[in-house]
Order: C-alpha cells, then sequence, then structure tokens
C-alpha cells in the first residue's frame, strides 16, 4: 500500500489508518473490485489509500464547481448524519438526514420538495431513493462506497469505509476542508478553523 509522494496526500497515511478508512467488509461487489487493494487473513477486504485521497480531493473539486445552495447532501447511518451536518454547515450547502422520501427530488407538489445540480451520498444502500431520484433528473451523483456497496448511477466513487465514526469524520472534514480551498474560500489548510473531531458523532456513555 505504498502511495506516491508526487502529489501530496491530503493528510498523512498514518492518520488514514488510524481511523481505519481503507477497512472494508467481507463481500466485494463487482464495481469495488478495482479499489481494493487486498483480503486479510480475517477475511475483510482492504481498500488502496492511494485511490481513497485521490477520489477525496476530486470529489471536492467537483463539488466546487456548483453553487452551494445547489448541493444536497444525503445521510442515513447514525455515524454518517454528524459529519455530513457539519459539512453541509460549513459549506453553506443542503442536507437530507434520515430516510429520503420518494419524490423528493421529483414531485415539486411536495413541502420539502428540492432540486439539486449534484448529490453527495454518505451510503449507496440506505440512500438508494436519493441516487435513483438525481439519475431521474440528471444530476451527478457522488458517493461514498464501502467493498459491499452497489454503484448503479454513482458518477464519482469515493471508495472508503462508510461506516465507521472516524473514518466518516475524517472524510467529511477533508472534503469541507478540500471544498471551501477550492471554492477560494480559505487559502490554506491552516485557514480551516476545524478539527476532525468536530465532525465526529457523539457517543453516548450509558451509566452505570
Amino acid at each position: 500500500m505504498v502511495i506516491s509522494m508526487e502529489e501530496e496526500m491530503l493528510t498523512s497515511q498514518s492518520e488514514y489508518l488510524e481511523v481505519g478508512i481503507q477497512i472494508g467488509t467481507r463481500i466485494r461487489t463487482p464495481g469495488m473490485g478495482r479499489f481494493i487493494y487486498k483480503r486479510r487473513e480475517d477475511s475483510l477486504y482492504l481498500l488502496d489509500l492511494g485511490e481513497i485521497d485521490k477520489r477525496i480531493r476530486a470529489a471536492a473539486k467537483v463539488l466546487a464547481r456548483y453553487d452551494q445552495a445547489s448541493i444536497v447532501a444525503t445521510a442515513s447511518r447514525i455515524y454518517a448524519i454528524a459529519p455530513a451536518k457539519k459539512f453541509a454547515e460549513i459549506t453553506g450547502t443542503k442536507l437530507l438526514s434520515g430516510r429520503v422520501m420518494p419524490g423528493i427530488f421529483t414531485n415539486p407538489n411536495r413541502t420539502d420538495f428540492v432540486e439539486p445540480d449534484i448529490v453527495l451520498i454518505s451510503d449507496t444502500r440506505n440512500e438508494r431513493q436519493a441516487i435513483r431520484e438525481a439519475s431521474k433528473i440528471n444530476a451527478p451523483a457522488i458517493a461514498l462506497c464501502d467493498t459491499d456497496n452497489w454503484i448503479k448511477f454513482v458518477d464519482l466513487i469515493i471508495p472508503c469505509n462508510n461506516k465507521g465514526r472516524r473514518s466518516l469524520a475524517l472524510i467529511y472534514f477533508l472534503l469541507a476542508r478540500e471544498f471551501m480551498k477550492e471554492k477560494g474560500l480559505i487559502k490554506s489548510n491552516e485557514e480551516f478553523n476545524y478539527k476532525v473531531s468536530d465532525f465526529e458523532a457523539k457517543v453516548e456513555m450509558k451509566s452505570k
């Protein structure tokens, strides 16, 4: 898993590994095979760090071409909602959390109707409705995809562990930071006044 240093990575390899961004599942869908680095002895697939880094960067560049108000992020899993919400808050984009209702992108008569120019999906399994509706209105879809995710109607895949709390926090942190830089709203990483922990879903500690 050696990364070429021709282009500096968005963060260190050690931080990527520490949050388990590369750890997939024991299932490999056909479309995700090209992003897999190897299979561990416990049968978990590992994603290629170079591809992860490259595609987070590419996704930020693509998103930055659009007006913030026309970008819709979706998040359904509990660990994805908090980082996606922080991303939307910082970037000025919209967030649909929880279940995506049928017709939300295609039925103007709905009170919650929204017509995005592009969508950012946290999980193609749970947010399949959003991807289908985006395809109907010709809105490109960028999606965080684990090794077991289907990729139909996805225009740009970000291969990653899209189930882990810390992994998701880092992904959305990097997407937000790079988006702000691409938009010219900040000039350097140092001007991004947030930490990865700001994007983490809070875990409630149960009292004994």
